[in-house]
Parts: C-alpha cells; structure tokens; sequence
C-alpha cells in the first residue's frame, strides 16, 4: 500500500500537541514526525518520567496517529557550528548554559546521543536533524580558502559526530540529516564527504529534503540514485526559484517570504519539485518509510495548505507494479 503520510510538528510548535494532534487526525494525516522542542518530545522527560512516554502514546493513539520519527534539527545544529547569540534562541537552556561556544557544542552533543535512546524508548528507530558545520561560513572562497581547512572541517565533524553516531548504533537508532544549506552536507559531492569522514558509519544516513535541493539547481533524483541505501527519512517540502535580474540565488539577505528573494519555500505542489519521479525512484530504491510533510509557505495560510499538501501527496503516492505492463500481450502459454 502507499507510504504513510505524517506531519512534520517543527513549524507547529506553537501549537500544544494535542490541539495539532486532533487537527492532523480530522485533515487526515497518518501521524506526526514529532519535533523535539515545543511540548511536543521532550527528551529529558522521556528519560527521566516513566509516565511520560506512555502519555505520549496514548494521545497519538487517541486520534489513530502514528509516530515513525522524532526530530532533533535545533540542538543538532550546534553541534558544529560557530557558535553565536542566533544560537541562544533555538536551543534549551540547559543546552546553552552559559553561552561559551565549545561548551555549546559539547553539551548538544550529549543532547543528540540521550535523544537516540530517548527514541528507542518511544519505538522510534529515525531520528532526523542537522549536524552544523564549522565550514559553511567559508563556502565563497575568498579570502583564498585551502581544500586543508575544508579537510578540517569535515574532520572536526567526524570527531564530534562518530561519538554520538556510535550511541545510536547501540540504542539501535539511525540518524537522519537534513542536507541543507549550512549543514555539513548541502549537495551530492558534500553528502559524499560527509559519509566518507565518518568511514561510512552506518548509523548515518540522510533525510531526503528535495526542497533543499532544487532551490541550489541539485537534480533531487540523482541524490537517491547516489545514496539509495541511506534514504532513512524523507520530507515533503517545495522551493520555488524565482530569479528576476535583480536577486541572487544566496537570497539577498532578504527574510523569507520577501517577494524580492530569487527563491522560496512554498507548500509543497506549487514549487519546482517534481513529484512523480521522486514516487518511482522511492519505488526503486525500497524506500517504504512515511512521507512527511513539512509545511513551510509564508504566503499561505498553514491548515488550509497542510491539507492541499496532504492531498497532493495521496495523488503522488503509488505502488510499484509487480508485473510488466506488457506481459498481457504474451501468447497465454
């Protein structure tokens, strides 16, 4: 049967839990890609309330939700990054402490690993985020930058992560990374290294994001080509590149949902992402997993373009055939 279809909770979290659970259960959804900020996962009450979890189970379950994936993007992102005051609004306290860079990094890694088991105690075998990168800033190279310093970096992310990869591997737990702009990887060359830092840990795979892709001229198809069996998560979201003469693809410095940028996210269906043959290669590589909508259009009113995204993605989704289309033309012996 096709792909469960969930709801990815990061751009919900202003909305208690169980007011989106109902609405996501009355649009139609199958579940919710939980994010780990707002009231919806909280890590360290997973670990330390024995109540907590089964609480969390018996709301899903009360609205016939499913949860396949939790999401850890804001504390993972810290984890290599330059650390700075942008950084102070997106993580917890404790993860902040007192604001010194390396004591940041160090402390959302020791988040990331407790959210793996935090995940096996829930049932859930994906946990998607990002990783950061000490080397982002330094994607324009000038002044003159040495493919020795972007060896550093990819280091410095191998050293940071392999630890932390290594507890998920023993809760029995993958995680998931968004490629992205600003994170370790951003395209098929940057994933590459990526897997090759980390001698390809198998615990490390990627959460195919297409709207990440497009928006930077990556063909979305050829990412699940190169990495069939590392697709352990994927995200339905759209960009739309709207390039006039006068905007850059870097976006202009220009917030999102500025008319002016030369490109943005919109809900998914109304952007450059085709979605037929994403369908067929899932269908190729195995890929059974949820498709999770992530939902991020700045133009739209976000319930009513949750539910044309959640139908958009009931008309793509489909089996793959068992039989050739031909074979009825045989002779019948």
């Amino acid at each position: 049967m096709p792909r469960p279809v969930t709801l990815f909770t990061g751009q919900w979290a202003d909305m208690p839990l169980r007011d989106l659970a109902a609405r996501a259960a009355q649009w139609g959804f199958d579940g919710l890609e939980l994010a780990c900020w707002g009231d919806h996962f909280d890590v360290d009450a997973a670990l330390t309330d024995a109540a907590y979890l089964d609480e969390k189970r018996e709301l899903l379950a009360a609205h016939g939700l499913a949860c396949h994936a939790i999401s850890t993007h804001l504390v993972g992102q810290c984890v290599c990054d330059p650390i700075d005051d942008r950084h102070k609004a997106i993580v917890p306290e404790p993860v902040w402490g007192g604001g010194d860079p390396e004591g940041v990094r160090q402390r959302a890694a020791a988040e990331v690993a407790r959210t793996a088991e935090a995940a096996a105690r829930f049932g859930v075998d994906v946990v998607n985020g990002f990783t950061g990168s000490s080397v982002w800033h330094k994607l324009y190279f000038f002044p003159p930058t040495s493919q020795a310093e972007m060896d550093a970096g990819f280091g410095d992310f191998a050293e940071r992560w392999t630890p932390i990869l290594d507890a998920f591997a023993t809760n029995r737990v993958r995680f998931a990374l968004e490629v992205h702009p600003t994170e370790i990887a951003y395209d098929i060359y940057t994933a590459r290294r990526a897997l090759d830092a980390l001698e390809n840990h198998p615990a490390f795979g990627f959460n195919f994001d297409p709207s990440h892709l497009v928006h930077q001229f990556v063909e979305p198809t050829m990412f699940l080509d190169e990495f069939p069996d590392r697709i352990f998560h994927v995200h339905v979201k759209d960009a739309r590149v709207q390039l006039d003469g006068r905007a850059s693809i870097l976006g202009s410095h220009l917030d999102f949902g500025d008319h002016r940028r030369g490109w943005d996210f919109v809900s998914p269906g109304r952007g450059d992402v085709e979605w037929d043959p994403i369908i067929r290669r899932l269908n190729r590589i195995g890929y059974t997993g949820p498709l999770s909508i992530e939902w991020e259009d700045s133009g739209m009113d976000r319930e009513w373009g949750a539910q044309e995204a959640l139908e958009m993605v009931r008309a793509q989704d489909f089996d793959p055939s068992d039989v050739a289309f031909d074979a009825a033309f045989g002779d019948g012996e």
